[in-house]
């Protein structure tokens, strides 16, 4: 271990203390201070704030992140920043609310309790805690699965509730060749050994709010989103919700029953799935068309509402100015992009679960 140094983040008046040997988000995680990250390897530019004072160094980043001419006026990326003196930092982004709810960082050993498919190319991965045997996190928030036998790690949504602390629920799209993903596809087997590191991400609901919701997902976005509304059900959570969820076919649909049972347990709760590529010769009734044009033509006014996205990029980049021209204000459109590892140059999201872009939307 390095010297220890103290962090004063303003204008929230939070310190922590920070190891030369850490950046200064790791040191956040380590002390359950929740602030504004996404892909975690300089890629992204969520953690991005300004030094006033001290001196810290930068690890490699992205220019995408933080250009030459916002490094040399001070600006700094919380992911790749080592302190080498106490510092003091201006927080550009963050949720005062949500600033001191966050969890210490723990890294749990697991073992695959189930494997079940979902669809044609999504399965559910049940993990069973073993040291510690629970843990704890936030509903929409993500875990870190290693790959066995290696360090490397791909990021997925918990698709469980906190109140089963005993598992792990993770709903994962399968990608040809996914480092991770490819083995659910017969290499992975029940009782395998896992190790996850938990939890990250911003991604949650806002429960001091008393706003409508409008969720909007597509592929294993599923999984946030459905930790979420489990855990509304849960704690008789009555916002009026809506849930658009975007698939190509009729076979990329699951959960269709327990959605619809839901929406006798939450009376101001609709499910709206919808086909972009509805089979012709089917029998499908619902929604067609691009999810986000769907939300275009269903809903009128949406002023005061929140909106929380989960799913691949084009999806969550395309809902965002559908939901501001409705209505929705900036500051309250939080979303979670599923990037595949490729997309994003050196970042470890998940594949096609993964943030780790996450809002809100500015």
């Amino acid at each position: 271990m390095g010297e220890k140094h103290m962090v004063r983040f303003e204008p929230v008046g939070v310190e922590i203390e920070v190891d030369e040997e850490e950046t200064i988000l790791d040191a956040a995680f380590r002390h359950g201070v929740m602030l504004m990250h996404g892909c975690k390897e300089g890629q992204c530019s969520a953690c991005k704030s300004f030094l006033l004072d001290g001196d810290l160094e930068m690890g490699r980043f992205s220019t995408f992140a933080l250009n030459e001419t916002e490094e040399e006026e001070g600006y700094v990326l919380l992911c790749k920043s080592h302190a080498y003196s106490d510092l003091e930092v201006e927080l550009l982004s963050y949720h005062e609310d949500m600033l001191n709810t966050g969890i210490p960082i723990q890294l749990v050993f697991a073992e695959v309790g189930e494997i079940e498919d979902l669809t044609h190319d999504i399965k559910r991965l049940v993990l069973k805690l073993v040291d510690p045997p629970e843990m704890n996190f936030k509903p929409g928030q993500y875990a870190e699965i290693y790959i066995p036998g290696t360090d490397t790690h791909r990021a997925y949504s918990m698709a469980n509730t906190p109140s089963s602390d005993d598992r792990a629920e993770f709903i994962i799209k399968i990608y040809p060749g996914g480092r991770f993903s490819g083995l659910l596809d017969g290499e992975l087997s029940v009782g395998d050994k896992m190790k996850i590191k938990v939890p990250f991400g911003m991604f949650m609901l806002h429960e001091k709010s008393e706003a409508d919701i409008v969720f909007v997902g597509g592929g294993s976005g599923m999984a946030p989103i459905w930790s979420i509304l489990n855990h509304m059900v849960e704690k008789s959570i009555d916002r009026k919700a809506t849930f658009y969820y975007g698939a190509r076919t009729e076979k990329d649909l699951f959960f269709l029953d327990e959605l619809a049972a839901m929406e006798q347990k939450l009376p101001d709760f609709r499910f709206v799935p919808a086909l972009s590529e509805p089979d012709e010769d089917g029998d499908w009734e619902g929604e067609t068309g691009v999810i986000t044009d769907v939300v275009g033509r269903l809903e009128g006014d949406l002023g005061g509402t929140e909106a929380y996205l989960a799913g691949p990029p084009p999806m969550i980049d395309a809902a965002i100015p559908v939901l501001q021209m409705k209505g929705v204000d900036e500051e309250h459109i939080y979303f979670d992009k599923f990037t595949t590892t490729g997309e994003s140059e050196g970042s470890e999201q998940k594949e096609e679960a993964g943030p780790r872009f996450p809002g809100p939307a500015g």
